[in-house]
């Protein structure tokens, strides 16, 4: 803010010389005043001097409310300025130069104080970059290396195979050779995708797509394909679910692989003719969803760490990617919701919990 030259009648300066001026006309006029008092000369003298006294204690009065006082607080003003500290506005006011040196404080504070937050805001941000770019690192380093170590299995058995074929005449066996071969290829191009998949939902490379669909048939369309008409199946299915349609409102592309991979790994880990129970169940604007199967046990230890990715039960017999309930785990965190896993009286039960929307 521009302070002119040629301030008005408030001025500090014209206040002095207007108080100096006033204070010199009253002395004088104090003086012949006391003169002419019907006392002796000494009486009149030292009531003049009281008087002046008095005018003293007045006048410094004066210069410590409007010239003392202002200078103090705008002291404290800048000191706290200098220690980056504006949170307390100058609170001299009025027109003279105090008052706008008081206004000009307080908008150069309000202007360093904006500086200093959006410098604070662009650090953050800069902060945040480098984390990311950390955590991308790290996430690229951490895919490299589960890569490599999940495709040494099939690709040593491709190998393997594949020198076998060099000295392999039987036709047949030459023919069991190539499927092995197509096989672990296979397996590895699942692994691949899954695994990428995977990444991307971690590092929010996919945005979900909500629809407002009915669960419970969409539950027995998938559970159907899934459990129905199997061939030599050695377990006892039971189901419990809502005879009346509920309806959510979710990504049922991404719940489709949630349930797939619960009810596959429930289907892999039942034991020879043990129950496998599937169960949706409303509650206060909820829908439970449960898969249960007996068979053995998780470690307690355990519990936490098959949400992780490459975990496998050494008691199942199946030799999965380890990225199912890895995938489960993070669909459903990114919906905020409830899920878990939980040992039961010979058995283990898997659930989440989504809003019902009407």
């Amino acid at each position: 803010m521009k302070i002119s030259g040629h301030m008005n009648l408030f001025t500090i300066r014209k206040k002095i010389v207007m108080a100096s001026k006033l204070m010199g006309a009253i002395l004088v006029l104090s003086y012949i005043f006391s003169t002419r008092l019907p006392f002796g000369t000494d009486v009149s003298l030292i009531i003049w001097l009281l008087f002046v006294a008095v005018l003293i204690c007045v006048i410094d009065l004066w210069m410590a409310r409007f010239i003392s006082k202002p200078v103090s607080e705008l002291n404290e003003a800048a000191g706290r300025m200098a220690d980056l500290d504006f949170s307390h506005l100058c609170e001299v006011t009025g027109r003279d130069e105090f008052g706008q040196l008081s206004h000009s404080l307080n908008v150069m504070a309000g202007n360093l104080q904006k500086a200093f937050e959006e410098l604070e805001h662009v650090n953050r941000k800069l902060e945040q970059d480098v984390e990311q770019k950390k955590r991308l690192l790290a996430e690229r380093k951490e895919l490299v290396d589960n890569l490599s170590h999940e495709m040494k299995t099939p690709l040593g058995v491709i190998r393997a195979y594949a020198e076998g074929l060099q000295d392999v005449t039987d036709e047949g066996k030459r023919q069991d050779y190539y499927e092995v071969i197509i096989a672990e290829t296979e397996r590895m191009g699942s692994l691949i995708t899954t695994l990428l998949d995977l990444s991307a939902l971690e590092n929010g490379a996919i945005e979900l797509t909500p629809e407002r669909f009915d669960f419970v048939e969409f539950v027995e369309t998938v559970a159907g394909r899934l459990l129905m008409d199997i061939p030599d199946a050695d377990f006892e299915l039971q189901y419990e679910l809502p005879e009346l349609p509920v309806y959510v409102h979710t990504d049922k592309g991404r719940m489709e692989q949630v349930l797939n991979n619960l009810i596959v790994n429930a289907k892999r880990n039942v034991r020879p003719g043990g129950i496998l129970k599937l169960s949706l169940t409303e509650r206060d604007g909820m829908l439970d969803f449960s898969i249960y199967n007996q068979g053995h046990c998780i470690p307690e230890e355990n519990l936490s760490k098959i949400w992780t990715k490459f975990y496998r039960d050494k008691h199942t017999k199946y030799s999965g990617s380890g990225l199912g309930l890895a995938i489960v785990a993070q669909i459903l965190s990114m919906q905020h919701l409830v899920y878990g896993v939980a040992n039961r009286p010979d058995g283990v039960e898997f659930y989440f919990s989504i809003p019902i929307v009407r």
